[in-house]
């Protein structure tokens, strides 16, 4: 008797396992969202979002309550204490220039992430301000010196970003401070997405209605669980910290009046207006 229900509470514990590991593995897109002057999250299915008590990074649970996509305003999905980013992580980028051997690490300022449909100021003092479509890595978990074949277990999620940059302050300044981490400068959504393959992904970004960069994930020189390994190393990642993974082929720069939308498969379209500061 005593043996059959030691393999009952195996076989239950298993099916347990399985359960949790299939719900980790599940497509969620949580927004962030203002309604009737109140900040909040949800989870977007269709055209409606479900209202949350608490935040995908900690703990949370349905109200029961939900909201036509229509009646809110998206937010950056994003909080971050910490911005970093890649920088030549495509060959297509990288051109004639040999491949870097690690990760090229450089910061963006928190206070350069807008949202979805804010607009990306160009500074009055500025002149090739450029798009970057990239793919923006959520971390869920604080970890330090973090082994390769571990760090997808401290990405929490994934969503669409631009590394708008002024390429006349990132060739001549000292340190790309403006050139990379101006104010709204670090466009990121419309939504943090979970369970995704982020190693293989579809990029792609429009300028004025036509694809000027389009490339999967998959072509990343350094992996995203390179990049996070890489980082820890020097640096203590925390939940919420964001980095930004690199952008391929070609970029163009931005004028007054422009548009321009971030679309990665399994997230959804970034969209942001351009005007020049006055």
């Amino acid at each position: 008797m005593c043996i059959r229900l030691i393999i009952a509470f195996l076989v239950l514990g298993l099916g347990l396992a399985a359960c949790v590991q299939l719900q980790a593995a599940e497509v969620v897109r949580f927004a962030r969202f203002v309604h009737d002057g109140v900040e909040q999250w949800g989870i977007v299915s269709d055209d409606r979002v479900a209202c949350l008590e608490g935040e995908p990074l900690g703990a949370w649970q349905r109200t029961g309550r939900s909201h036509a996509l229509g009646e809110v305003r998206l937010l950056a999905p994003v909080e971050p204490k910490k911005v970093l980013a890649v920088g030549l992580n495509y060959r297509s980028h990288i051109g004639a220039r040999p491949a870097p051997e690690v990760p090229e690490i450089f910061f963006k300022l928190p206070t350069s992430i807008i949202g979805p449909d804010e607009p990306i100021v160009l500074p009055r003092d500025s002149s090739d301000v450029h798009y970057e479509a990239e793919l923006v890595v959520v971390i869920g978990r604080r970890g330090r010196d973090i082994p390769v074949e571990e760090a997808g277990r401290h990405v929490f999620g994934v969503t669409c970003g631009n590394d708008v940059s002024e390429r006349r302050w990132q060739k001549n300044d000292l340190q790309w401070w403006r050139a990379k981490g101006s104010d709204t400068f670090g466009p990121c959504g419309p939504y943090l997405v979970t369970g995704l393959d982020y190693d293989d992904l579809l990029l792609t970004l429009r300028h004025n209605g036509e694809v000027r960069q389009q490339e999967r994930t998959s072509d990343l020189v350094h992996s995203v669980a390179d990049i996070v390994s890489w980082i820890s190393r020097s640096v203590t990642l925390e939940a919420g910290d964001v980095i930004f993974t690199g952008t391929p082929g070609t970029t163009r720069p931005l004028a007054d009046g422009d548009m321009v939308e971030v679309e990665l498969e399994g997230v959804g379209v970034l969209r942001n207006p351009v005007v020049r500061e006055r």
